[in-house]
């Protein structure tokens, strides 16, 4: 380390703005001399004004602590003194650097003046894969001691120590990494370049220095491969006490589940003797264990691996972190595992490589480019979901996802993808996503074969899987991304360089690039006419318009001679940029490297236009298939921006069998595994969506009995109809039960809806009332950041409420107290103008069938289910089940509700006894 003093400066201060009168309450300096902390500085400031409540509950400081200390003004002198000369840290130094300088100007002390380390970009580029950069997060993740946070004085130590850490992490980079990184350092905000050149030297000085694999000078660490299983002779468990006795050594508090133990025979019968098999397992049994043990032994008595497909990405990577590891303690055996993805999922090194190359990076390139070089010296897997980027940064993620239509040796030779399907082979478990799964039905090379089984969890979500995997989705705002792409001549651009470069080997390049305006022009003059006309068009189907949202299907517009006229002159203009392509490759021997990935760059979004030509036809021009809808919808507020065109399937099981054939004929056992996989009275339903075959049977394992012991469901019978109030009326008074609940509990709320439109709205009203000011108050659609970022918000808070939509009736884990209750805002219908919807429903009806008793019923009470199954998660869980929608007790359809449940008290109560109810049992 170098021998500069450094300064790690926190502030704890009444708001943000000290020009509107916000002052410091708390101070602390650490000083960082010769690699060690030296001494440290912490003063409480009186601000001379109260202290914010939220302020006083965030920090834990009071006014009592405060109004006898000093005001800055009497302290701003030493404080000044101290940080002269030194290195300027903190913990984001856009606050704690400009509040300190305003309150210098104001008390007339000397402004601080030299270079300044900002430890959350810092953290960004060395630990590119942390979750979070909040100091707290960091601190847990890197056990750096931090016993108060939001208190100057132990968050200064812990940013102190956060930055030994990342001082230390720069030690371990590669020689070639850290050169790679400090020339583009000087680009960042704060001044890190001489941190990376300190590190720099001291590698170059040391004689062992880490080496690495190199693709084209950038380090990389290989994906370690897995030892080729042996078939062992591990045998499967038979009686009763065997399989307790072996789940007591991954479970030291195990409970004796019989439902876990018939379930755990019924995936080993299925496997070993190569048949299939449906399991309904509710929450409660230990299901992944159970399927996850006789996986293994089977597979390590075949020597061929076992699959498990399971719905997200999220879900694949808990099995490995969580369920793997106990099942090697389990058997005493390192079994192997290996998880897969699509493609697009993994890093090419060629193309990140390639983009290298190509200069003119802007801030957010630099900063993703810097925290992906870090993170190839870490990564095992090459998966790009391991990174924490920026927005900003994205755009240059999913760039280097894509990779050449042709791979050079060098390339296939480095490329994770590649690797993790190697690998597959030499594994006794390969976890996959249902989209991985079924994509392999159109893949030439067959990826999974040769198995000893296949277990697909969450199989009701394998038929939304079929059906999305097929959709073709046209998004005007991606299509003129990619036309700006690669038809923008402006200085600096993609064209502007492609045609400086031509010029070097042509002297009639003008004249194809005059031809390619001229086609481009004619493109994209009747691409905008025919926007223009999907705006416009006023749809006269009932239904179809949603407020500002308008749905209409293609058939409305399909014979209009505006979408054959748009294909013919995107086939135009893609021939003269192919006829470009070709007069370029002819002299590549001749081109720069950086050249060559100019000309790299131009063929991928040739070749992403040529894909959006070929689903352009596919949509708008191909003869209509009777198992397919196409629907436009748009935005009133947002045109042409918003409009999408969607070409999806309506029935996913003729997609399925295709896959399930093969998977038989390979004399493959499968079992097919949900918590939701029957409805009373129509036990089937699903299983016939996914096309299984009748004689296939169905078996379902309860609960324990005492499982349910602390859920409640009450049916809130004081709400108005919500046939016959208003919406604006119906949504006041969820909003009024809702913010009553969370008073009674609390918080720790989920409230699911079946309409986004009117989430927001009750979002929005409480949010005005400020009845919840003291809550987070978290929503699905409002609040910015994914399902699982939203999920975390809620968990971190212990005063928090979460609404949702869609996707959180289901697959949401938030075990123990951190939910108390679920309310029902609507009993969850699909819309009858879903598209989707509204195509199955016709099929059925001409078909003579009943597509609300067949359909929208069996669905609704599927997701019912889906979202009691969020509030009881293990037997030691509370919750109460509450249901605001009266046709559960109005109309004849409500007892299949409640049918559909497992036995738990029901209560039929006004809302304010309910509300009485739930304060008295929160405060027992």
């Amino acid at each position: 380390m170098d021998n500069r003093t450094y300064a790690v400066v926190d502030l704890e201060t009444t708001g943000h703005s000290p020009s509107k009168g916000d002052r410091i309450i708390q101070i602390a300096i650490v000083f960082i001399e010769n690699g060690i902390i030296s001494r440290k500085y912490a003063r409480f400031v009186n601000p001379e004004r109260e202290i914010p409540l939220f302020i006083q509950q965030l920090t834990s400081i009071t006014d009592n602590e405060v109004i006898s200390a000093p005001t800055f003004e009497q302290i701003a002198q030493e404080v000044s003194d101290s940080l002269q000369g030194t290195v300027f840290v903190a913990h984001n130094t856009d606050f704690d650097l400009s509040f300190l300088q305003s309150e210098f100007k104001r008390c007339k002390a000397p402004t601080w003046s030299g270079n300044k380390i900002d430890t959350v970009e810092l953290s960004k580029i060395l630990f590119p894969s942390s979750s979070s950069y909040r100091l707290q997060d960091l601190a847990e993740e890197l056990d750096i001691p931090l016993p108060t946070a939001h208190r100057a004085d132990d968050d200064a130590e812990a940013t102190a120590h956060l930055l030994l850490a990342a001082l230390s992490k720069l030690q371990t980079l590669p020689e070639e990494t850290l050169n790679l990184l400090h020339r583009r350092s000087f680009s960042l905000r704060s001044d890190i370049s001489s941190l990376f050149y300190e590190a720099l030297k001291s590698v170059r000085q040391a004689s062992n220095s880490i080496k690495l694999p190199m693709f084209r000078g950038i380090p990389y660490r290989d994906v370690k491969k897995p030892i080729n299983s042996i078939a062992v002779r591990t045998m499967f468990p038979n009686t009763e006490d065997e399989k307790v006795q072996l789940l007591k050594e991954g479970y030291p508090s195990f409970e004796y589940r019989k439902s876990q133990l018939s379930f755990m025979d019924t995936v080993w019968d299925a496997l070993h003797t190569n048949n299939e098999v449906i399991t309904e397992v509710p929450t409660g049994i230990g299901k992944t264990v159970a399927y996850l043990l006789p996986a293994v032994i089977r597979s390590l008595q075949t020597g061929k691996p076992v699959v498990i497909s399971t719905f997200t990405n999220h879900l694949v990577d808990k099995i490995l972190e969580d369920e793997v590891k106990r099942i090697r303690k389990i058997l005493s055996v390192d079994c192997t595992a290996t998880v897969l993805k699509g493609k697009e999922q993994y890093i090419s090194l060629g193309k990140f490589e390639e983009l290298l190359r190509i200069t003119d990076e802007s801030y957010d390139e630099t900063f993703t480019i810097m925290q992906v070089l870090v993170w190839l010296t870490e990564t095992v897997t090459g998966d790009v979901n391991e990174l924490n980027v920026s927005g900003g940064g994205q755009l240059f993620i999913d760039r280097i996802r894509k990779r050449s239509s042709t791979m050079l040796e060098d390339e296939k030779s480095a490329d994770y993808h590649l690797k993790m399907i190697e690998a597959c082979g030499n594994s006794n478990l390969v976890i996959t996503n249902h989209a991985m799964l079924l994509s392999d039905v159109n893949r030439e090379q067959k990826i999974f074969h040769s198995l000893s089984g296949l277990i697909i969890d969450e199989a009701h979500q394998f038929i939304h899987t079929a059906i999305r995997t097929n959709e073709i989705v046209l998004s005007y705002m991606n299509w003129k991304y990619v036309i700006g792409q690669i038809g923008s001549d402006a200085e600096g651009q993609l064209l502007h360089k492609i045609m400086k470069l031509h010029n070097r080997f042509s002297n009639y390049g003008h004249q194809i690039f005059n031809k390619l305006a001229t086609t481009y022009e004619n493109f994209t003059h009747v691409f905008d006419d025919c926007a223009y006309k999907l705006s416009n068009h006023r749809t006269k189907v009932r239904g179809g318009q949603h407020g500002n949202r308008v749905i209409f299907s293609l058939d409305e517009v399909r014979n209009d001679p505006i979408f054959a006229k748009v294909a013919e002159k995107m086939t135009n203009y893609l021939e003269v940029i192919e006829t470009i392509r070709l007069q370029l490759v002819m002299h590549t021997s001749k081109m720069s490297n950086r050249e060559v990935a100019l000309l790299s760059e131009w063929e991928y979004w040739l070749r992403e236009l040529k894909i959006k030509a070929g689903e352009w036809v596919e949509i708008f021009l191909d003869d209509h298939n009777e198992n397919f809808t196409v629907w436009i919808e748009k935005d009133k507020r947002s045109l042409p921006g918003s409009l999408t065109i969607i070409k999806s399937p309506i029935d996913a099981s003729i997609l399925i069998k295709e896959f399930t054939t093969r998977m038989e004929k390979e004399n493959i056992g499968i079992i097919w595994t949900s918590g939701t996989m029957t409805i009373s009275n129509n036990e089937r339903f699903v299983v016939k969506q996914l096309g299984i075959a009748d004689d296939v049977p169905i078996k379902t394992f309860a609960a324990p009995q005492h499982f349910y012991d602390k859920a409640a469901i009450f049916i809130v019978d004081d709400m108005p109809s919500i046939q016959h109030v208003s919406q604006n009326d119906y949504i006041e008074a969820v909003a009024d039960a809702v913010v009553q609940t969370v008073i009674a509990t609390g918080g720790r709320l989920f409230v699911l809806f079946t309409s986004q439109d009117m989430l927001r709205k009750t979002y929005e009203l409480i949010l005005d009332s400020e009845l919840l000011s003291d809550y987070a108050l978290i929503a699905q659609g409002v609040s910015s950041g994914s399902r699982l970022k939203l999920l975390k918000s809620f968990r971190q808070f212990d005063k928090s409420v979460l609404f949702g939509t869609n996707s959180f009736w289901e697959g949401v884990d938030v075990p123990g107290e951190a939910l108390s209750a679920v309310i029902i805002v609507r009993l969850p219908f699909t819309s009858p103008d879903e598209m989707i919807f509204k195509a199955r429903a016709a099929k059925l009806n001409m078909n003579g069938g009943n597509p609300f008793t067949e359909l929208a019923l069996p669905e609704a009470i599927l997701r019912f289910r889906q979202g009691f199954g969020r509030l009881i998660r293990s037997s030691e869980d509370r919750g109460f089940f509450i249901i605001l929608d009266r046709r559960i007790e109005t109309k004849s359809y409500g007892k299949s509700f409640l049918n559909a449940l497992p036995s738990v008290p029901i209560m039929n109560v006004s809302l304010e006894h309910m509300v009485n109810k739930l304060e008295d049992c929160y405060n027992e």
